[in-house]
């Protein structure tokens, strides 16, 4: 246990195979006789088709189909639906867009899928593809989220009548009006949460095969869960029952929110492998992962705080208008306001606030869940009000943080959208934030930079998370003849570490040898339920569900045991991978109790192999942390550096240090992308998408990283077995608004907008000097 068990930094068992090459990813998996597909799409970022001509296509080399949407719509193939609903302000609808797998009346953004070519070949299917005559009607578009509304904006969906898909209101909107009505003092400011591009480091492959013995299908498909893939695709989209669908995800390259959703290409492989009686594949090149796969953020928010004269916060006004693109994705429109919405108010004691988001459609790639999914935006926008209020308050950022957080004897705290806050020590977090980061010694080294000429600059931004996902996950364990254990779960590992987490609970629960744990996973034909992985909620579903199943197991093998030791089951004791006769030295280990249940007496099934569906009874926990960024400026260049980064997070109790610091060093780098680097760019007038390259949109580097210092202040979760919380999104949601806050301290200035590029930072340097 001291090695192998829960709390322990152990190595990544994984990374053996995945390292030395032996990973297997879906680009990986081929068939016999599979052909070949490429998407055809839209040029245009608004446009009516007039036609579309597929002859010349169908006669060039290797061609074995061109396929269009009135092929999907005679074979009865169905439409993308959004998969939640959002209620609108007085009682309105969101609009619910209707998407076809593809277009045969209109595009609404530059990668529309238009065709689908199969050739032997993906070379010959692209350059057939070339040979598809669509006639356009090019129409007016707007790719800008805050010209969606404006009078002259060309609508995308004509019967909608406007772009608004639907007003958002989390509500006490007349306990704000008061707040503001008897407030000292006021601040307000306008920002952007800039668009980004998830970008997994594994593009998007798709391999489907058809057997018309059985009318069955299979995909191959990196995702993020394959229950939810499998639901959607068959009820949805096939129009079959979901047993005639087997999903299998092998290894993952990435996902960060992407792959958990239902992608059309999917279902164009599955159709076209029934109707050309092979196998075929669709790989994602990377301008196509830049131009359709679903990206994030994207806000322009106005946002308001009212303080009382002791710096304490009244009331918040909030509003957004958030780009939903050309289409509604999977959970779109749920990301801005009610999964964003979940925290309202952070870690702050307010709740005269109100939110009102704009959900709008543009000429743009759909949004969806991105690393944190709402939480990031929310963080951000309260972080740069109490960074204003400190300024007019004339007190440090620090302080006026102590004096509006949520204090340890207010917990469990309902928040202003009813949620409670289980658990948390925000004051005391920012403190050993604060001392990592040796805040009391800035001056000195501000004083330093000054010296050689730079500016220095130094930020904190708190955050809190929603984490959890769906509410409910299914688990497995199966001891095997050998001694080894099999646990098959619902949940999906995609870069997360779960073969070593899991491994740890189980030596923890069971006493195995950590190296005898294997986890299946990734297939719906083992995988019976589960809701994969998405909003950090691996440890604490997963992870509880396997605790559980483990429980059930020991049960039973004490059972045996009894059997075997000639004693009471009560009289039955467990640890560290034994079973005691209490107060004797009778015992035996699990090697006689696996022989006994191979034929148990009593009535007992054969083997130990117990399975659980676990539901929590919260909606989610709240994992939370304090950033602290300090920068350093050229005022030649305007260029930033980051040059030392602090942050203590509570995730609840850890179950590998090593595995959580690592999900850390990513999110915070999500983070820095979105803060200085990343921007996902149209062209106004055309609606071109400008960034599709990484020549023009920019990842950042392992150069862009500083050296981080991390550290835990572990407060447990109360509301599972583990006492975990999440832990993969804090990052991205606390280095943005720590990392702009060191930026505007370095200039002197209130605010400046993501990405904080060096032309912006120049151009501030420069008007300054004027």
């Amino acid at each position: 246990m001291d090695k192998f068990g829960i709390g322990q930094p152990v190595r990544r068992k994984e990374d053996v195979r995945l390292l030395t090459g032996r990973g297997t990813y879906t680009e990986d998996v081929n068939r016999p006789g599979q052909a070949q597909a490429y998407v055809l799409r839209s040029p245009h970022a608004h446009a009516r088709i007039l036609s579309i001509d597929v002859a010349a296509a169908q006669a060039a080399p290797g061609v074995v189909a061109v396929l269009t949407g009135h092929d999907a719509a005679a074979d009865g193939i169905g439409q993308f639906p959004v998969m939640v609903d959002v209620p609108g302000k007085g009682g309105t609808k969101l609009f619910p867009t209707p998407r076809a797998i593809l277009q045969t009346e209109k595009v609404r953004f530059v990668g529309d899928p238009v065709a689908l070519v199969i050739a032997e070949t993906r070379a010959e299917a692209q350059d057939a593809a070339e040979l598809v005559e669509v006639d356009y009607e090019i129409l007016s578009s707007v790719t800008d989220t805050g010209g969606a509304l404006a009078p002259d904006a060309p609508v995308i969906w004509e019967e909608n009548g406007s772009n608004l898909c639907v007003l958002w209101d989390s509500g006490r909107e007349a306990e704000a009006d008061a707040g503001f009505a008897r407030a000292a003092r006021t601040v307000s400011l306008e920002l952007v949460n800039n668009r980004l591009v998830g970008n997994p480091m594994e593009p998007r492959v798709a391999l489907g095969e058809y057997d018309a013995a059985t009318e069955s299908y299979t995909l191959h498909s990196p995702t993020q869960g394959v229950i939810r893939v499998q639901d959607g695709l068959a009820r949805l989209i096939l129009q079959v029952p979901k047993e005639k669908l087997r999903v299998i995800s092998p290894d993952v390259g990435g996902g960060f929110g992407l792959r958990g959703k239902i992608f059309p290409e999917s279902g164009m492989v599955l159709w076209a492998a029934k109707r050309l009686g092979r196998p075929v594949k669709w790989v994602s090149g990377r301008t196509e992962t830049f131009q359709c796969d679903p990206h994030g953020r994207d806000h322009v928010t106005k946002a308001e705080m009212a303080f009382d004269a002791d710096g304490k916060t009244l009331a918040v006004r909030i509003r957004t208008m958030a780009a939903m693109g050309a289409y509604l994705q999977d959970f779109g429109p749920r990301v801005p306001t009610v999964a964003g919405g979940r925290i309202l108010g952070t870690v702050y004691d307010v709740q005269a606030l109100n939110a009102q988001v704009s959900c709008v459609f543009t000429n743009t790639t759909p949004t969806d869940a991105y690393r944190g999914a709402g939480r990031p935006e929310q963080a951000y926008v309260l972080e740069r009000l109490y960074d204003l209020g400190a300024a007019e308050f004339g007190i440090g950022r620090d302080e006026i943080r102590r004096r509006n957080y949520i204090r340890p004897e207010q917990i469990p705290y309902t928040n202003v959208v009813g949620n409670a806050i289980d658990s948390g020590l925000f004051a005391e977090t920012q403190a050993k934030a604060q001392a990592l980061a040796d805040w009391a010694g800035f001056p000195a080294r501000r004083a330093a930079s000054a010296a050689q000429g730079k500016r220095r600059g130094i930020g904190l931004g708190y955050f809190i998370e929603a984490s959890g996902g769906q509410p409910s996950e299914w688990a497995r364990v199966r001891f095997e003849a050998d001694g080894g254990v099999a646990v098959t779960v619902g949940t999906f590992s995609h870069g997360q570490g779960h073969e070593t987490a899991y491994a740890q609970i189980l030596h923890q629960k069971l006493g195995v040898d950590f190296e005898k744990v294997r986890l299946i996973q990734g297939d719906t034909d083992v995988v019976e339920k589960g809701n994969g992985t998405g909003g950090s909620r691996s440890s604490q579903m997963g992870g509880v569900a396997i605790a559980r199943a483990s429980e059930l197991v020991i049960a039973k093998g004490r059972r045996l045991a009894a059997h075997l030791l000639e004693a009471s089951v009560d009289d039955v004791e467990f640890e560290a991978g034994r079973f005691r006769v209490a107060g004797t030295d009778l015992g035996t280990g699990w090697r006689q109790v696996i022989e006994l249940a191979q034929s148990p007496p009593g009535g007992e099934a054969p083997g130990l192999d117990e399975q659980l569906l676990y539901t929590r009874s919260t909606e989610c926990n709240f994992p939370n942390g304090c950033h602290v960024a300090e920068v350093e400026i050229d005022t030649e260049t305007g260029r930033v550096e980051i040059v030392r980064y602090a942050a203590v997070d509570d995730v609840g109790n850890v179950i590998n240090p090593m595995l959580v610091h690592g999900q850390s060093h990513g999110g915070i780098m999500s983070g820095i992308g979105q803060a200085l680097l990343e921007h996902a760019v149209y062209e106004k007038e055309s609606g071109q998408f400008l960034t599709a390259t990484f020549q023009d949109y920019c990842m950042p580097r392992a150069s862009d990283a500083p050296s981080f210092d991390l550290d835990f202040n572990i407060v447990p979760c109360p509301n599972n077995d583990l006492g975990v919380k999440g832990a993969g999104e804090g990052g991205a949601c606390g280095a943005p608004p720590a990392i702009v806050s060191a930026i505007c301290d370095a200039l002197g200035i209130a605010h400046i907008d993501m990405p904080v590029t060096p032309e912006k930072v120049w151009r501030v340097l420069a008007a300054q000097a004027a």
